[in-house]
């Protein structure tokens, strides 16, 4: 009870209380810009200061590579899952959103655990930003499989193409007369890694590794001091624009608003298993937890928008932010780390 008597909690329930009772308060969309720039400005520096005190270990190489598996095996067993009840293209781009990660969620699990005086290392802010492409990746290969699979089966049958009237207008659909864009790996890795929310992240923990104590004290107001009241405002948005999305949520299918609460569990729960098989620290076993059961709303959404046209963005959009996102923020949060404090003995 007590974790959700943290302000930048409380703060996300005023965003949500206001946005449902449809009060005026907002957030103008250039401060809500500035606010996210400055959450992984700061988080990208704190990280480069901590990795820079405790160097590059065999540690730290694991939790990055556990990082990067969970990239992978989370959007993969999801596409496989959410087949069954999605077409390929609507499959595929809730997948990737369930297989990236959630940089806010990230931000305030590293909050709560300082609140509760468990240590985690620096490096898994890098581990977040390795986490952010794979599921992309893997979501747009899908995606090109499938419009290539759907052009040979119109090939196979050109008396079908000839058709006229309402049958010619049944195959002009998404993903055959209007086809979506065949991007490369290569295209999709570019973008990844040059996107302004990757390169800012790196980019500040690069500099917090090059300038290490120094560095740390003379951005000490910044990057510490005002970070919990800059969380506190990015959260009374978050739920703000939670409260929006509610409506979308309702209209899901009961088998999508299950996976949106069980999907994250899971991944949670297989993120737990692999750090203590390896001996993962606690503070970081909970960030693995925490990054493998959150959700895009923003990375991810604006790639598959464009990338994969074909699928609905109401479905990724809506669960992401409308239901996982609250879970994991009031409830998740707190429950991996009582996991991990009993397995763990901390």
């Amino acid at each position: 009870m007590q974790s959700l008597l943290d302000p930048a909690i409380l703060f996300f329930a005023l965003g949500v209380f206001a946005g449902l009772v449809r009060s005026n308060l907002e957030m103008p969309a250039a401060i809500s810009k500035f606010l996210s720039i400055y959450l992984l400005m700061a988080l990208g520096l704190k990280g480069g200061f901590a990795l820079a005190a405790s160097g590059f270990t065999p540690s730290v190489a694991t939790s990055l590579g556990l990082a990067v598996l969970m990239a992978i095996v989370v959007p993969l067993a999801g596409y496989l899952l959410l087949r069954r009840v999605l077409s390929g293209f609507n499959a595929a781009a809730v997948a990737a959103t369930y297989g990236s990660v959630s940089a806010v969620t990230f931000v305030t699990a590293t909050q709560y655990l300082e609140s509760q005086h468990i240590a985690y290392g620096g490096h898994m802010a890098a581990a977040m930003a390795l986490m952010e492409s794979p599921a992309i990746i893997l979501a747009v290969m899908l995606a090109n499989a499938l419009r290539q699979k759907q052009q040979a089966v119109v090939k196979g049958a050109p008396h079908v193409v000839a058709m006229t009237g309402s049958g010619a207008a049944a195959l002009s659909g998404p993903g055959l007369g209007e086809r979506g864009p065949h991007l490369s790996v290569g295209k999709i890795l570019h973008e990844s890694f040059t996107d302004g929310t990757q390169l800012l992240l790196l980019g500040a923990m690069l500099i917090g590794l090059l300038t290490g104590d120094a560095g740390k004290a003379a951005m000490q107001p910044f990057s510490g001091d005002l970070f919990k009241g800059m969380l506190c405002l990015f959260l009374l948005d978050m739920g703000l624009a939670t409260a929006r999305n509610l409506p979308a949520v309702r209209q899901q299918s009961p088998w999508l608003l299950a996976y949106a609460v069980l999907g994250p569990v899971t991944h949670a729960t297989l993120a737990l298993g692999v750090a203590w098989l390896v001996a993962v620290p606690a503070g970081d076993a909970v960030l693995l937890m925490v990054l493998a059961a959150s959700a895009s709303y923003i990375a991810v959404p604006a790639v598959v928008r464009y990338a994969i046209p074909e699928a609905d963005p109401s479905l990724y959009v809506s669960l992401s932010l409308g239901l996982t996102f609250p879970l994991n923020i009031v409830l998740g949060i707190p429950v991996y780390t009582q996991a991990v404090r009993q397995l763990w003995g901390v």
